[in-house]
């Protein structure tokens, strides 16, 4: 049975978990909603989403460098307590995550960051490429839509598969660990860097060009 957006916002509205984790369970109960929402609470996905609202001002900032020192990352992930984040459970989730950005370069957190012009642009661009392609009008907008979903699974750290286990997101990842750990988590903000990025490289023949000029 084909799962539509309209049954992902149902269910998300009946138990508040995360438009990816809904997906997956009316997938699993194929379309059938109340087997959805029984999935989702046995995972912990609807259990974990009652503690979203909870307020996590606690946690830690972790650096992580990769690739010999070309790639470095800077993410901060909050939690309820000072006692869970010090917890080993919880620093390895972070580095986990850490790892992870390093691995795959998202772009935002949470597709809400995504803004409404960046939105519109994609949708353009994906639209005259189908259009382009010959498709047919009363397709189009489903093959746009399809598009931008594949976007926000490409750029969206929390929407991405987990780089360490590629069946699950590193949303599920970390609504797992609420379940686990009993306490709202949350990535806040990351930062990205990458050795030489946005700097001009000097090609060997422009090298020599300016040493000629020198000597001149």
């Amino acid at each position: 049975m084909a799962i539509t957006a309209a049954m992902v916002k149902e269910l998300r509205e009946l138990t508040g978990a995360g438009m990816m984790d809904c997906k997956k369970a009316l997938q699993e109960a194929d379309g059938d909603l109340d087997k959805a929402v029984d999935i989702l609470r046995k995972s912990g996905a609807a259990a974990a989403a009652k503690k979203a609202g909870r307020i996590a001002a606690e946690g830690t900032v972790l650096s992580y460098i990769h690739a010999g020192g070309k790639i470095g990352v800077l993410v901060e992930v909050n939690c309820e307590t000072d006692f869970v984040a010090r917890t080993d459970d919880f620093q390895n989730l972070v580095k986990d995550i850490a790892m992870h950005i390093a691995a795959a370069d998202p772009r935002f957190v949470e597709r809400a960051e995504v803004s409404e012009a960046m939105l519109a642009k994609e949708r353009e661009i994906y639209r005259d490429q189908a259009l382009q392609s010959g498709k047919p009008e009363n397709v189009v907008d489903r093959i746009v839509d399809g598009k931008m979903e594949k976007f926000f699974t490409e750029n969206v750290l929390t929407e991405q598969s987990f780089v360490k286990d590629p069946d699950k997101s590193v949303g599920e990842l970390v609504t797992d660990a609420i379940a686990a750990m009993g306490e709202n988590i949350r990535v806040r903000r990351f930062t990205r860097f990458v050795l030489g990025e946005g700097l001009e490289r000097r090609s060997d023949d422009f090298v020599d060009e300016v040493r000629k000029q020198a000597a001149g």
